[in-house]
């Protein structure tokens, strides 16, 4: 397997069956994002406070002045409670007596609770996760829940994915995932209580990474190495920010959230016939022995691009066929030895900082200031551009160097937002953003990295535990938004400060622009970290010496 490559050079680099392959693992990755991200608006926070029931018979007057004004954490003029509602009935006693809402010392007055339950402004969002089922107050908490659901979902898929992806091959799970992705979609529609929907939004969670991760291989695969980095860092990621980017427009046009979900299931239906275009990784086939399937493929590409194969393709792999076959590969070969679990080590905390980072960003784009879908619109359209220099940086520059310093400027902008005057809003809004373009070059590089790291026979199950890994990031991310109730700030201090740490801890990672794709374990690249351990030690064993001749002296 060590020519794969050369063997099929002569397909050429962009060929019919290039564009083919290209084009449509692209189109695949658009509804990759706009479900990734939709918890923003099926889950968004409406503004509500404590409904007065009609029975009350209270004017609107004293209905308005029956709501307590509080601070919010982020300053600015006192709101209506979110949580609490003066005495109704002392409310009444008060409207029974004649008085104005002018002549009560509120002061005095006690307050209670929402026993009426909420009313929630319908001047954004029609209707939502959090308004149907009253996921505020002392059931808030069941809102980041929500989204750390669809993540653990996310989470397992990551897990399985890998390991079944280079057992039974690419394209099988890319359309295994597509299916549980669409039929647990659909269900999520008739939801009848929100356990049901944390249910099915697990399963969406989960089918979403058993396509998206399996595609990103597929073409990874498939396609030759100056094409394969394009893909990697620019037409996959080009097709998840498009569904992203499709998120807000559809939310802003469609604000009931059970509507919302038809308009993002019925996409599915346009993939079925990918199942006749797209093939098989012969990269996969063939490092599993399967070395008929792969010529297979590669004549019918050949045919396609007009080409005229060689009569025997992979010659040089006939030695390999007649050994034993080996074990399927399993998550423990990526700690079998000190160089693979150095590499695996490092990238299992650099990949759910950067993924903190970037949920962190793009989750807080319904709590910053001005219209929720321009925002959110903004934060998906700054990744255009993002893409693009990191394809620019994938090709020409270093992967680690490019890794540790947008991943460290995305640390730096969220820590220096917190020192700008709360006045200068569009200058914080500004300086998210530029750390939400940052972060997504850092996250377009690493999943390129991190294929090229590892060896064919342990490529998929690699990214998926490191996107497991990740995906553990995503389950916390909303926990650390979560934390804008008690502090503002406090979210960015503590996502920044881990970036940075992790942007320096990146630097111990091998380099592997410029070297060729593995396919054996002991193809893969040495780890720095080892030779600076062994360093640290010399100096170590240097410096006993030294203590052991001074004191003996």
């Amino acid at each position: 397997m060590t020519d794969y490559d050369s063997a099929t050079a002569f397909l050429g680099e962009w060929g019919r069956f290039q564009k083919q392959v290209f084009y449509l693992l692209c189109l695949r990755a658009i509804p990759c994002g706009y479900t990734a991200l939709s918890v923003v608006f099926l889950a968004g926070s409406p503004h509500h406070h404590c409904l007065v029931p009609p029975q009350a018979n209270l004017t609107p007057a004293w209905e308005n002045s029956s709501i307590p004004l509080e601070e919010r954490s982020g300053g600015g003029a006192p709101e209506r409670s979110f949580c609490s509602r003066y005495k109704l009935t002392e409310v009444q006693r008060f409207s029974d007596r004649g008085l104005l809402p002018a002549d009560v010392n509120w002061s005095t007055v006690a307050t209670e609770g929402c026993l009426d339950g909420w009313q929630y402004d319908q001047s954004i969002y029609a209707s939502t996760v959090v308004s149907e089922w009253d996921l505020v107050c002392d059931y808030k908490w069941k809102k980041p829940l929500t989204t750390s659901v669809f993540f653990c979902g996310v989470l397992s898929g990551a897990f399985i994915c890998g390991q079944l992806a280079d057992r039974y091959g690419r394209k099988l799970m890319v359309f295994v995932g597509m299916g549980i992705h669409a039929v647990s979609n659909f269900l999520l529609i008739f939801s009848p209580s929100w356990t049901f929907f944390c249910c099915m939004y697990f399963l969406v969670g989960l089918g979403n990474t058993f396509s998206y991760s399996s595609t990103f291989v597929l073409g990874s695969e498939l396609l030759s190495p100056r094409l394969r980095k394009t893909f990697a860092t620019l037409g996959v990621n080009l097709g998840f920010a498009v569904g992203y980017m499709m998120l807000p427009l559809l939310a802003f046009l469609i604000r009931d959230w059970r509507m919302l979900l038809v308009a993002l299931a019925l996409p599915n239906l346009l993939y079925i016939p990918f199942w006749w275009y797209i093939p098989e990784s012969p990269r996969w086939l063939v490092s599993c022995g399967k070395i008929e399937e792969a010529e297979a493929i590669i004549r019918a590409a050949a045919k396609k691009n007009n080409v005229k194969p060689p009569t025997v393709i992979f010659t040089p792999l006939q030695k390999d066929i007649q050994s034993p076959p080996r074990s399927p590969p399993n998550i423990c070969e990526l700690v079998s030895s000190r160089n693979v679990c150095g590499i695996s080590v490092t990238l299992w905390l650099l990949w759910p900082t950067v993924t903190i980072t970037y949920l962190g960003v793009s989750l807080n784009t319904g709590n910053l200031h001005g219209n929720a879908f321009l925002n959110c619109f903004l934060s998906a359209l700054v990744e255009i551009p993002a893409y693009f220099l990191s394809w620019v940086f994938f090709r020409w520059c270093s992967r680690r160097v490019t890794v540790f310093s947008t991943l460290c400027m995305a640390g730096m902008f969220l820590l220096i937002i917190q020192l700008i005057p709360s006045e200068l809003i569009y200058v914080a809004i500004g300086l998210e953003m530029m750390a939400k373009f940052a972060v997504t070059v850092a996250f377009s590089i690493v999943y390129g990295y991190t294929v090229e790291l590892y060896p064919t026979v342990l490529r998929t199950t690699a990214l998926g535990s490191c996107s497991m890994m990740g995906k553990i990031g995503s389950i916390v991310a909303p926990y650390f938004i979560y934390l804008r109730s008690y502090s503002v700030s406090l979210p960015y201090i503590l996502i920044g400060c881990l970036a940075v740490l992790l942007a320096l801890l990146s630097l111990l990672l091998p380099e592997s622009h410029g070297k060729p794709l593995p396919d054996l374990l002991d193809q893969m690249q040495s780890f720095p970290g080892l030779r600076l351990e062994a360093y640290l030690l010399h100096r170590k064993k240097h410096l006993i010496k030294l203590l052991i001749m001074f004191n003996y002296k």
